[in-house]
């Protein structure tokens, strides 16, 4: 039975002097269950820890260059990429032969070396070989309507400048909740995942927003699960789901092309005619995005009677309306005065206040 490898390479992995932090990495069957998830560091570990795990037909999709060729500039996957994905607010960075972090090139060689084939989606793969490819986990979210990202990618990993810095960290990793509700759905999907057949995985669902190093782990699983997902979603549906980014690319001396398979709908696609690009947000737009999650997170603190997540979340609620009046130009206001009851209200009191 064929298994799928999800990689999420950390991006340190390559670079003089740098300590590599940990990989992600996850194996979900074809039924969609998690038979392994794990992390290692240094890419002679991540390289030794898929030889150990890895079996033959079992497919890998890795997210990092696999293969550079162009001494400046960008690759032809990416400048692809752009052009697919842009209007999703889906970009990646320019990868050439002058960039420190080549990780996935060491990776890459290092698993040639024990057998695994990489693949470029063109060529054809042996049954029973071990394969892997070049992905990006912010194509699938987009590409893969599963996920419901129908406009634009979501902001898990990054901070929102808009907010003030003591509130950055916990709107990155409500941002990261929200993901894993919506991949939570892919239990009963084709192909499926299913995050809760696992240890590892399994508290990813019910955990909340944390605001120390365990909320990095709990993104490199949640990237390493896309990646597994994606190889799925190409080995059973090949070009009817996906695509192949940089497909026209002048391949190295030794034929590799520098290619992302990544899933697709109809309206990403080469020649397909793109939505309409949608104005750059301005810091009106980012603040009201912010009161907007923070108005859902003291509804949702209220609704469960956790008194310690609704004062963080009232507090986050007058972060976000002091953000608001700044964005306009006024001084902030005094909204603790005026923004929710400090307790939470009882059942009575809201249903008469309504």
């Amino acid at each position: 039975m064929t298994r799928y490898i999800g990689v999420d390479l950390a991006w340190s992995e390559g670079i003089d002097g740098w300590r590599p932090q940990e990989t992600g990495i996850v194996i979900i069957d074809d039924a969609g269950t998690v038979v392994n998830a794990d992390g290692a560091r240094g890419i002679k570990n991540i390289a030794a820890w898929l030889h150990r795990n890895a079996r033959p037909g079992d497919v890998i999709a890795i997210n990092s260059p696999l293969v550079i060729t162009n001494a400046t500039g960008m690759r032809e996957c990416e400048r692809d990429l752009a052009h697919s994905y842009g209007s999703w607010q889906v970009y990646a960075s320019p990868t050439n032969l002058t960039r420190e972090w080549t990780g996935g090139v060491s990776l890459r060689d290092k698993l040639e070396a024990i057998g695994f084939v990489y693949t470029d989606g063109i060529a054809p793969v042996a049954a029973d070989a071990i394969s892997f490819f070049e992905c990006y986990p912010y194509t699938t979210l987009v590409g893969a309507p599963e996920f419901g990202y129908d406009e634009e990618r979501p902001a898990y990993k990054r901070f929102d400048l808009a907010l003030p810095v003591a509130h950055r960290r916990e709107f990155r990793a409500e941002e990261c909740d929200e993901l894993l509700r919506k991949m939570k759905r892919l239990a009963t999907s084709t192909p499926a995942l299913d995050l809760s057949t696992h240890p590892a995985t399994r508290p990813l669902l019910g955990s909340r927003a944390t605001r120390d190093k365990r909320q990095k782990r709990r993104e490199d699983l949640a990237d390493a699960a896309l990646c597994a997902w994606t190889a799925a979603l190409w080995s059973r549906h090949g070009l009817e789901r996906c695509q192949i980014l940089g497909a026209s690319a002048v391949p190295d001396q030794q034929g590799r092309r520098p290619v992302i398979i990544a899933p697709a709908r109809a309206e990403q696609r080469e020649g397909a005619v793109k939505p309409r690009k949608r104005p750059k947000p301005t810091a009106q737009h980012r603040a009201g995005d912010a009161l907007l999650s923070a108005a859902r997170a003291i509804a949702s603190a209220a609704d469960s009677s956790d008194t310690a997540r609704y004062k963080e979340a009232r507090k986050k609620l007058i972060a976000a309306l002091e953000t608001l009046d700044r964005s306009h130009g006024l001084p902030p206001k005094g909204h603790s005065a005026v923004v929710q009851p400090e307790r939470i209200p009882s059942r009575e009191a809201h249903e008469e206040a309504h």
